[in-house]
């Protein structure tokens, strides 16, 4: 028989473990395997590319399709330049909360649902309970991307997934969609009283940024006045840009980095093949006039999908007959939802702390979260003991 934890000290020991998204998670899995193969279960890693990741994910109850994912990330953001009062990896409790890096985000959900393994043990389950960790959610959810098709391709498939971010334990059923994109100009440099026989790359991005901003104005003149989303139509935004020599030289390169986030039912492809449509046909062939080695290189560096609000959709049934809330609640961040529901599995986001917490200083969580969250479980375990999908 292995190893008891309540809530709040699995989620002391997951806090340990410092998986900020530029390090190996590999200690937590470890002791996540150790945990679960303490107590019989079975455990399969996904590694990343490098081996210096990997996501798991593990089976109780029959070896048969149906059942529920509870899907958690492991890895946190980065501390550095927030002022912590404590160390951030070192949980510590006050007041009725836990604070620690991932507390809310989302370690809770992971230690709530690990904490509940003896119990899922107990119950005689008619259907299986799936555990999925991940790595890498914060810059893009790779693990998800190769945890997601290794599940399906090696085990049963389940018939709703949870994903536990932090929404205080209500039942979300949609998100945006986001993809980031990286534009690279590269201009013609000449001295600046020479202007004309130049190009700027950064008026070549200010022109494309001005492109951006219109999409955004556009699709805010035309937002269906019905749709739940806060902003309720998809945003184009620039958060970074960096170039030029010197003030009296023609800016030889410049680079801005851009995020878009969609509605469901958008995709990534529509509006990177409009961006590059504008650019191929109103952006290069000035550029290429001024010189042959002016150029726009536009890479994509990440991509979430949306998660679209299902129609009597499994999971959601099951959420809200469990939690009782029968409120719309959609958010415009992303999360691995949509990855699962693009796979065709019917997914919601549910899980214990609030959003507000999520990236911030002294982040934490209330312990009446955990409470409710491990509540949420416990009735999950009775369905599953009752039903067999």
């Amino acid at each position: 028989m292995g190893r008891t934890y309540t809530p709040q000290e699995m989620l002391t020991k997951l806090i340990g473990f410092n998986t900020v998204s530029d390090r190996s998670n590999l200690d937590l899995i470890a002791f996540v395997e150790d945990y679960l193969h303490g107590w019989g279960v079975r455990t399969q890693r996904v590694p990343d590319p490098t081996g210096e990741k990997a996501s798991l994910y593990a089976l109780i109850g029959p070896d048969t399709d149906g059942g529920t994912v509870l899907s958690a990330h492991t890895d946190v953001v980065p501390v550095e330049g927030q002022a912590w009062s404590r160390d951030p990896f070192q949980a510590w409790e006050d007041n009725g909360r836990l604070y620690g890096r991932g507390a809310a985000d989302m370690k809770g959900f992971a230690a709530t649902v690990l904490a509940k393994v003896p119990d899922f043990l107990k119950a005689e389950l008619r259907a299986p309970i799936h555990i999925a960790l991940s790595y890498d959610e914060e810059t893009g959810c790779d693990g998800a991307r190769r945890l997601i098709p290794d599940m399906l391709d090696n085990g049963p498939r389940p018939a709703r997934v949870i994903v536990g971010e932090p929404t205080s334990m209500k039942v979300v059923t949609g998100h945006k969609g986001i993809t980031v994109l990286k534009t690279r100009i590269t201009g013609h440099p000449v001295h600046s009283s020479q202007l004309h026989r130049g190009l700027s790359a950064i008026s070549v991005a200010a022109r494309l940024i001005g492109w951006l901003d219109g999409k955004t104005a556009e699709n805010r003149a035309k937002a269906d006045p019905d749709c739940p989303f806060e902003p309720p139509y998809t945003t184009l935004h620039c958060g970074t840009i960096s170039g030029g020599q010197a003030h009296n030289i023609t800016a030889p390169s410049c680079e801005f980095v851009t995020d878009i986030r969609m509605l469901p039912g958008e995709t990534p492809e529509q509006w990177i093949a409009a961006y590059r449509s504008f650019v191929e046909t109103e952006i290069l062939p000035d550029m290429k006039a001024v010189s042959a080695l002016c150029d726009v290189e536009i890479t994509e560096l990440a991509n979430v999908p949306g998660l679209g609000e299902e129609e009597d959709g499994l999971a959601e049934v099951t959420a809200r007959r469990l939690t009782g809330d029968n409120a719309r609640n959609v958010v415009v961040y992303a999360t691995e939802g949509g990855l699962f529901q693009s796979h065709g599995l019917s997914t919601v986001i549910c899980g214990p702390g609030s959003i507000d917490q999520a990236h911030q200083p002294d982040e934490f969580i209330e312990l009446a979260q955990l409470d409710r969250c491990a509540s949420f479980l416990s009735e999950l375990t009775d369905r599953m003991s009752q039903f067999d999908s």
